[in-house]
């Protein structure tokens, strides 16, 4: 499953060391969300991976060791809230992406039974208004019992491209669809 040589990196770092034991049963849970969902997202790019918490300490750990091998690309507040995005020297292999960038939410008010790899959003290159139908028509229909789906316009306070969201859950982990990269979104904020 998870291709370790591509994580060497998070595993030299003692900050990331629960999130390295954590990449293998997110890549094992993705398998099963998308097997449960006949759902053929392959040909579409990763363009990042998301983490969770709700714990400032565990955000400000996992952040000191993305520091360690990566940048910081861009921090923003959404919804009330700092938003990190790390470029990392080493992309992380799940299932065949190579995935260059760690989204980390810093705690809101929720509180979540797990912290750690929490979503994946793929790009699929259309225009922003195709995007939801686009989205949509990957899914079966109706959904799996225990699946939910959310339409959103995410939006940073410098943000100039529309990013419409179709995120579907299974209240565990997450797959995101997204017309544009976020290094396309944090671009568009200069």
């Amino acid at each position: 499953m998870t291709h370790f040589s591509s994580v060497v990196a998070l595993q030299n770092i003692a900050e990331l060391q629960d999130l390295v034991a954590d990449l293998a049963i997110f890549e094992q849970k993705l398998v099963r969300f998308r097997q449960r969902l006949n759902l053929n997202v392959e040909q579409y790019q990763a363009d990042h991976i998301s983490l969770r918490c709700h714990d400032i300490s565990v955000a400000e750990r996992w952040r000191k060791g993305f520091l360690q091998c990566g940048s910081l690309m861009s921090e923003s507040m959404i919804n009330g809230r700092p938003i990190c995005l790390f470029d990392l020297e080493h992309p992380i292999t799940v299932l065949n992406w190579q995935i260059d960038c760690v989204e980390l939410p810093y705690p809101g008010k929720k509180t979540y039974l797990h912290q750690g790899w929490e979503h994946v959003e793929l790009v699929l290159p259309v225009a922003p208004e195709m995007l939801l139908a686009e989205a949509r028509a990957l899914l079966p229909q109706p959904l799996p019992a225990g699946f939910s789906v959310k339409e959103s316009q995410p939006k940073g306070e410098q943000e100039r491209l529309p990013n419409p969201t179709l995120a579907i859950t299974d209240g565990e982990i997450t797959v995101k669809c997204h017309p544009f990269t976020l290094r396309d979104i944090v671009k568009s904020e200069h």
